[in-house]
């Protein structure tokens, strides 16, 4: 197996590297979201996600990102202490270099036992912000999200 080497595609990911502080509608004032992205050597990206959950509870999140230069795709996971699901993703970059659209399947949160397509995607707004959001795919081919974070690095 030959060594892998950053790529352009890998340099995409180093935009996420750093401390940010994260914002959603659901969080009230009081509660804090924080996440450190950190480089695995410019090939992998992880990102550790810590603070509380809307309704409560304390939480971590970790996100791994890379690409895989023979598929020819982003790849990466999700794991989050508030659930016992592993997201697997698979995705690709807009032309524009701004959205990186994450495609995974897993449990339809409407419809216990069955399961859904979601679209996660991670926009980059200038170099200090970016937001999150999800999207479940609907009947009709449709991508109807549900949920939206915002991000601002910390000086």
């Amino acid at each position: 197996m030959e060594t892998a080497r950053a790529l352009e595609e890998h340099r995409f990911l180093e935009r996420l590297v750093g401390v940010w502080d994260v914002t959603a509608s659901e969080m009230t004032a009081d509660q804090q979201w924080t996440e450190i992205v950190r480089s695995l050597h410019g090939i992998w990206f992880v990102a550790e996600g810590n603070g509380e959950m809307p309704g409560g509870g304390a939480a971590t999140t970790m996100l791994t990102l890379g690409y895989n230069a023979a598929k020819g795709k982003y790849v990466g996971s999700w794991i989050g202490s508030m659930m016992d699901y592993m997201w697997v993703y698979e995705g690709d970059v807009s032309p524009d270099g701004k959205v990186l659209s994450l495609y995974t399947r897993g449990p339809d949160f409407q419809n216990q036992g069955a399961e859904q397509d979601y679209r996660e995607q991670i926009i980059f707004t200038d170099d200090d912000h970016r937001t999150f959001n999800s999207a479940a795919k609907q009947p009709d081919g449709s991508w109807k999200q549900f949920m939206e974070a915002h991000y601002t690095r910390k000086p």
